[in-house]
């Protein structure tokens, strides 16, 4: 690190999320003077790294849909956009569709949700059983009542898109520094800086806590108490007996259950359950899938009863327990700390909408898109957003 302890921005948390953010800040004023502190440059229990890598536009508030747009449409020539020299991002971006399926109980919700989805021309359609069965036969139609299908969602390499915003705000002055932030300092109301772990100072008056499942910990060195908490999450890779004709969009099962088909016969399968586990846990749990994964695959796709687990993983999901969606903006007790936390599991498809509206709160700008909604001034005022019912994946 340079022999300069003071910058106009400091971002605390290297991933997706503050990569993002500081590409749009320099974009918008190429001489500020912005810091990226991050403590493992390996990345190894980044969540971004660690995500599914997928983007839909299937949500139930306008604001999260207006979201991901804006990603779509950034996406187009992300690689284009993110070169450095002779090197460019490949994200792979395969646009195979979401399948959100339905029960019955829950076929108003979803219709409701698909009126809101069309009219902000998402393409996204109804299928009924019959339908669903004759595009994805390995889906049995007789343990639903239909679902919306989005052809414009889609998965990606995850590591290449923050690669790319990375490699990007570095070439265009963001300094990329290794090490772990220990404190947020301030005084009286006023964010002054923070303290690294090797007892080094930074001053700034401006700091984003983007730390993913790391920022309600950090936010309580500021005396901020952050409603979010680590959830670890597993993910399963598994290899079937059969082998679809046709790609198969991520599916989500009623249960909240989904799939993503990889290729040929691999597929990965996860779930978010009520009882895991709270904390900086990646231990991954081979036994949760063939005790309660592994039989609600079947009551759906009834051909599953025969297959093979070749891998998988453990991750962390930043959850907002008191509303499901992300914390974004200024904590209205103290100036100059920014908020980017608990998108519970959604953060890797926001980043580019949020990641610019960061920048333009930062600075003083126009919305490009208004997502005051999502302020955390909710918290203190005890007014949750509700995203909706099993919608959040």
């Amino acid at each position: 690190m340079k022999n300069v302890h003071k910058f106009d921005v400091v971002l605390v948390g290297g991933g997706v999320m503050g990569c993002a953010t500081a590409y749009y800040l320099l974009n918008y004023d190429p001489k500020i003077h912005i810091a990226i502190f991050e403590k493992d440059m390996s990345y190894e229990r980044n969540s971004t790294v660690l995500s599914d890598g997928n983007i839909r536009l299937q949500f139930n508030l306008k604001e999260n849909i207006l979201i991901s747009k804006y990603g779509l449409e950034m996406l187009k020539t992300f690689s284009e956009d993110m070169t450095v020299g002779d090197w460019n991002p490949m994200i792979d971006f395969r646009q195979q569709g979401n399948l959100f399926l339905s029960d019955i109980e829950n076929v108003d919700n979803a219709r409701s949700s698909l009126y809101l989805q069309n009219q902000l021309e998402c393409q996204v359609k109804w299928m009924t059983p019959e339908e669903i069965a004759t595009t994805f036969p390995l889906i049995d139609p007789a343990q639903i009542a239909g679902g919306t299908f989005g052809k414009l969602d889609g998965t990606m390499d995850p590591q290449a898109v923050l690669m790319g915003y990375k490699n990007k705000a570095i070439d265009w002055g963001a300094e990329m520094i290794q090490s772990e932030v220990t404190q947020v300092l301030h005084s009286n109301g006023e964010v002054t800086g923070v303290h690294l772990k090797d007892a080094t100072r930074i001053q700034s008056k401006v700091v984003l806590n983007c730390a993913g499942a790391w920022g309600a910990k950090l936010a309580l060195t500021a005396g901020v108490d952050l409603p979010v908490e680590p959830v670890m999450r597993n993910v399963y890779i598994i290899e079937t007996h059969v082998k679809p004709d046709n790609i198969y969009p991520l599916t989500v099962f009623p249960t909240g259950l989904y799939i993503i088909h990889e290729h040929g016969n691999r597929f990965l399968i996860s779930k978010s359950f009520e009882e895991d586990p709270i904390g900086f846990d990646f231990i991954w749990n081979r036994r949760k899938f063939e005790d309660h994964l592994w039989p609600e695959v079947i009551e759906y796709i009834p051909s599953f009863d025969r297959l093979k687990v070749v891998g998988g993983w453990a991750g962390l999901y930043a959850v907002n327990r008191f509303d499901g969606n992300a914390l974004l903006g200024e904590w209205p007790d103290l100036r100059g700390f920014y908020l980017a936390n608990g998108f519970s599991g959604h953060g890797f498809q926001q980043c580019h909408a949020v990641g610019r509206y960061l920048a333009e709160l930062i600075l003083g700008l126009e919305h490009s898109i208004d997502l005051t909604i999502f302020s955390p001034d909710r918290i203190l005022d005890n007014k949750p957003v509700f995203e909706g019912y099993r919608k959040l994946v």
